[in-house]
């Protein structure tokens, strides 16, 4: 999730501690520890390449964000940190404050739609348990707030109301996400198709908007809900399958391209399409600006004509135009155009 996101949820946690163990004065410090390490997994952004496009995509909330790495993480930032701590803390209590902090972040991360490494080393499956959007500001400023409250009034029963809203919106998001995978199927079965698998996604910053993915034989189908009382849907369009013999019949396994590919594959945990404009625009359809649009925040450009050693080129377009952002609104608040749109009673 976003890094203010995080951070508040690291520090919320030690914050609910007893007040036997983080005294009163000493609450500032043990926020800001919390906040840091809430937020230090992410450091794994750095491992990127000047030549090697795929590598930040396979590094990033990997073993930073594993579960049998966070002791080790907490370690790490108590020992950074400890000069700055330590008039307030003894070193136990800065570690088990960075601990509580780092233990929050990949847990959240699992919650979105990105895919973490939960289980790395023994497991490379990128755990996405889609029930909060990768910023939501209904979830974070509650938190904010309370956190500001904790820490200004030196109570801890503020941070706790900060971890009882943040689990309960997570839970709120498990039940529009049920909702929204049986709709799907609905949807599916009355266009006589049969799901070889279907994914509910949160829209970007809400729970009402949901993404619907699934996938046929040879194709993949977006559409998107407005889950309110009465359910909305908003339909919206199909692409076609990556099949590399088909597809990329030219295209060789060993070659650099060739495992770049493998890796975006990997990442995209196979739902890859060929854009419909460029047959060479290789993308992951499961991110759009609109729910129920196939046009991709990222993907990969190939080039029959590359030698054997080079890359592949990574595209990504996360800029949203003010017609996008006034057609994301109108289906937010159910005023989109009737033609794209239908009440499911």
């Amino acid at each position: 999730m976003d890094p203010i996101s995080q951070g508040v949820l690291g520090a919320s946690l030690p914050l609910a501690s007893n007040k036997s163990i983080i005294k009163s004065e000493h609450v500032k410090t043990v926020a800001w520890l919390g906040c840091i390490a809430g937020m230090s997994p992410d450091i794994d952004v750095l491992i990127q390449s000047p030549t090697d496009p795929i590598l930040f995509l396979e590094y990033h909330r990997q073993f930073t964000h594993s579960l049998i790495f966070i002791p080790i993480g907490a370690l790490i930032c108590s020992i950074l940190f400890y000069r700055w701590y330590k008039r307030a803390l003894t070193f136990k209590q800065g570690y088990l404050v960075c601990l509580l902090g780092y233990a929050t972040h990949a847990l959240l991360d699992a919650c979105t739609t990105y895919g973490t490494l939960l289980l790395w080393p023994f497991s490379d499956l990128r755990i996405a348990w889609n029930n909060v959007s990768v910023v939501d500001p209904i979830f974070t400023i509650p938190i904010i707030i309370l956190v500001i409250l904790s820490v200004r009034k030196a109570n801890p029963v503020f941070s706790k109301i900060a971890l009882v809203w943040g689990v309960s919106y997570l839970l709120i998001g498990v039940l529009q996400r049920e909702r929204a995978e049986l709709l799907g199927w609905d949807l599916a079965q009355s266009r006589g198709h049969t799901p070889a698998r279907l994914e509910a996604k949160p829209g970007f910053g809400n729970l009402l908007l949901w993404k619907i993915v699934y996938e046929t034989n040879d194709r993949f189908y977006v559409d998107a809900y407005r889950m309110g009382v009465k359910p909305q849907l908003y339909k919206g369009d199909s692409v076609r399958k990556l099949d590399m013999a088909r597809d990329l019949p030219w295209l060789e396994a060993d070659t650099q391209q060739g495992d770049d590919l493998r890796r975006f594959k990997w990442f995209s945990n196979d739902y890859l399409g060929i854009d419909p404009n460029n047959p060479l625009y290789i993308i992951d359809i499961r991110y759009s600006m609109l729910p129920n649009q196939i046009d991709p925040l990222w993907g990969i450009i190939l080039n029959p004509n590359a030698g054997p050693e080079e890359h592949v080129i990574y595209q990504a377009d996360r800029s949203g135009s003010s017609e996008r952002l006034e057609q994301l609104v109108a289906m937010l608040v159910g005023t989109a155009e009737e033609t794209t749109s239908e009440i499911i009673d």
